[in-house]
């Protein structure tokens, strides 16, 4: 295990997230038609107009989830819930003191939860409640229950649970949960990355199995099941739109196609559309994987706010 994966891990969503947030809403093709062309480092602007190394709602929320399980040495649902409150109404865990790019299901959620509905019954539970809100906040969770070794079947339940708080629809859930395997095999397997991808997405697949009530929702997941042939789709096959299963497909594949951290990243921005969502999942992967060192200074200079963020990363 590294010194860190906490710092691995989360500076890797953060630096994803950044990283794609000045492309965020642009299709591939626009982004291959720009005057400057794709996307080689941090830039400004972008339809939010922010300086270059400015994270979003991804980070915010994944901040919030951090911080409360840092305090409390837990994971208490409410207390994340209303982490997630004070980044919504007064723009903690912001960049700038003011949030921006709020998805729907996770305001929605929000503002639920604010007038009286419990941490279990806020999140969305409808088929469009499938957006990438969950999954793209998931890192600290999976980083806690790595290090707490629970069983597997209470693994996935605490992050079914963080899930449920805005995204509580079982094919959300289920992509956090694959993607807790992904963490935990990177962190602890042998072999490559796709090896240890693998790994990590087969005991995903055998655990949910189990339960046969999880097998239409998974089956949404089945061109994961073997990452061989799915490194060889090419990039018109891939989509990288805010719905969650085109979300974590985008990260997986881009994660296939490269050796290194910042490869890995600029091919996942560069897919477009949700490229900061896109950015922040494959980044937090890429990161335990290839470790903090990989990530470019340069790109890690331009991270607005970058010592409070590393700090609370390394908090005991």
């Amino acid at each position: 295990m590294r010194k860190n994966i906490w710092l691995d891990g989360m500076m890797g969503v953060v630096v994803g997230d950044a990283l794609g947030c000045p492309v965020q809403f642009i299709s591939r093709e626009e982004i291959a038609a720009r005057a400057k062309g794709p996307v080689t480092g941090m830039e400004s602007g972008g339809v939010y107009r922010m300086p270059a190394g400015t994270w979003t709602d991804d980070s915010s929320m994944a901040l919030a989830a951090l911080d409360s399980i840092r305090k409390m040495g837990e994971v208490n649902l409410e207390d994340i819930m209303n982490n997630f409150v004070a980044w919504y109404e007064d723009g903690k865990y912001t960049p700038f003191g003011e949030p921006f790019d709020r998805g729907n299901t996770c305001s929605n959620a929000i503002e639920d939860y604010e007038r009286g509905k419990d941490v279990t019954s806020c999140g969305g539970t409808s088929e469009h409640s499938n957006g990438n809100g969950s999954l793209m906040r998931i890192m600290p969770v999976c980083l806690f229950e790595y290090e707490k070794n629970d069983p597997e079947q209470q693994a996935v339940k605490t992050v079914h649970e963080v899930s449920g708080l805005t995204h509580n629809h079982l094919r959300s859930k289920i992509a956090c949960g694959l993607y807790y395997f992904c963490v935990k095999n990177i962190i602890d397997g042998k072999g490559s990355l796709k090896e240890r991808l693998q790994s990590g997405l087969d005991e995903g697949f055998s655990c949910y199995e189990k339960d046969l009530s999880n097998r239409t929702q998974l089956a949404y997941y089945a061109r994961l099941r073997d990452l061989s042939g799915f490194a060889e789709i090419p990039e018109s096959g891939i989509e990288s739109t805010g719905y969650v299963v085109h979300s974590l497909e985008a990260a997986i594949w881009s994660l296939l196609r490269t050796d290194n951290f910042k490869d890995c990243l600029l091919t996942a921005v560069n897919l477009g559309d949700d490229a900061d969502t896109v950015g922040a999942i494959s980044g937090g992967l890429a990161a335990l994987y290839y470790g903090y060192e990989s990530i470019p200074e340069e790109w890690l200079e331009a991270i607005q706010r970058r010592e409070w963020i590393e700090e609370l990363c390394k908090k005991r």
